[in-house]
């Protein structure tokens, strides 16, 4: 379906966007006969990165034609009401994302757009909102290389993912993956070797890794149903505030200075005083 006959690179030749198109369907109600629903797909993983196995390399006007002219209609011909998530590569370029949304009639199929973080800045997912607040925003991948620095992925991932996409208005943050064994296996031949799990499994062994407790110092008290509500950045101490379905109040906030620091955080006529070392991350609730 390719035009280099192979599963690394090339682009989808135009006589099979219908096919491609149809695959998704078959999918989606495959599963649904399994019990299990698919809330949303992405059109194609890193568009831009030729180079992985499996790749595609599909540019935005690729992807527009794609979801206008085929993947849009089919599902609704199909009933089909998984969302429809474009782009799904690095923040490095919006453009993608925005040059698809700005035709109204591809628009009109798509959820939003989904980003990685191995290039540009957590902030371009806030130029994408400012061109199309309907839209959402995902934050789909980001990897912890094995065999991980925990200190120096917490950090780096709170303050850009977890922190960081969710002041840029992502609905969620994702870490690349979620088990793997000791030799970082499954993956295919030219994938990625190095992409250590959330957790590792060693035959009964379950070991914890650092994308475990970066996602689980949020998951556990920012639950569904949560929404972001706004809160200032002092100086080394980026932050992000969430009000919960219950009514509560949730702050998670990193001390990037080199000494600790005893934070006042007010909210309404609540006020609690935080105590964080140098280089901790706090979740307060209340």
């Amino acid at each position: 379906m390719k035009d280099n006959n192979s599963s690394i690179g090339g682009s989808l030749k135009k006589e099979y966007y219908p096919v491609y198109a149809n695959y998704f369907v078959k999918y989606i109600n495959a599963m649904k006969n399994e019990g299990i629903t698919i809330d949303a797909i992405t059109v194609q993983n890193e568009p831009l990165h030729p180079g992985n196995n499996p790749s595609l390399l599909m540019l935005a006007k690729e992807q527009k034609e794609f979801i206008k002219n085929h993947l849009g209609p089919v599902f609704e011909k199909n009933g089909i009401s998984t969302k429809i998530i474009l782009y799904d590569h690095n923040a490095d370029r919006p453009d993608y994302p925005i040059s698809i949304l700005d035709d109204p009639e591809a628009a009109k199929y798509i959820d939003g757009s989904a980003f990685h973080l191995y290039g540009g800045e957590i902030g371009a997912l806030s130029k994408v909102h400012e061109a199309h607040p309907d839209k959402n925003l995902y934050f789909t991948e980001q990897w912890v290389g094995a065999p991980g620095d925990f200190s120096k992925e917490m950090a780096w991932h709170t303050e850009n993912l977890i922190i960081g996409a969710t002041r840029n208005w992502s609905r969620n943050v994702l870490e690349w993956n979620l088990a793997a064994d000791e030799n970082q296996k499954p993956f295919t031949d030219g994938g990625c070797d190095r992409c250590l799990g959330a957790i590792t499994i060693i035959g009964d062994e379950v070991i914890r890794n650092p994308a475990y407790y970066i996602i689980g110092q949020a998951s556990k008290f920012v639950r569904p149903g949560s929404v972001r509500i706004a809160s200032n950045v002092s100086e080394n101490l980026p932050n992000v505030a969430f009000k919960t379905p219950e009514g509560k109040i949730v702050l998670i906030i990193q001390n990037k200075s080199d000494e600790s620091k005893t934070i006042k955080v007010k909210a309404g006529e609540k006020e609690v005083h935080l105590s964080l070392e140098a280089g901790e991350i706090g979740t307060l609730k209340f």
